[in-house]
């Protein structure tokens, strides 16, 4: 049983967002990206209510902005995803889950020490130049099943 349903054209708009994200942080940083925008589509609690597709992660407008910063500035979002890049997000969307992203609902990169709260949510680890963070405990049960 995969962890969220998904058409091939999904895989590969997630291929796209994991490059753009984390491309220098080499597959694992990849994977972990993808495993926030899973956890995102799964989750239906906090800011991530409502989400059931890909394209709905993917394109959400939170305070006027994309949630991702990909989407905005795009230089890389915007080209063709690779084979290495579907193979990651499909990975991601059939099965894979790991810490410091196996809950995680949000990352960042500060340029900076991960600070242990974002949003008032608890850091969960680093990974390179990302820091992880999941919601607190009691807030969003659904991102911990499956």
């Amino acid at each position: 049983m995969t962890r969220a349903q998904y058409r091939s054209s999904d895989v590969d708009l997630m291929a796209r967002m994991m490059r753009a994200e984390a491309e220098g942080e080499g597959p694992q940083g990849m994977l972990y990206v993808g495993n926030v925008i899973v956890n995102r589509l799964v989750a239906n609690c906090l800011d991530f209510k409502g989400l059931r597709t890909v394209p709905q992660v993917i394109y959400q407008v939170q305070g006027g902005n994309y949630s991702f910063e990909a989407v905005q500035k795009g230089n890389v979002f915007y080209q063709r995803a690779r084979g290495i890049e579907r193979r990651l997000a499909k990975q991601t969307l059939d099965y894979w889950r790991d810490h410091p992203a196996k809950h995680a609902l949000w990352y960042f990169n500060p340029h900076a020490p991960c600070p242990p709260t974002w949003y008032g949510q608890p850091h969960t680890g680093q990974f390179k130049e990302h820091c992880f963070y999941e919601p607190k405990p009691g807030t969003c049960d659904s991102v911990y099943r499956g």
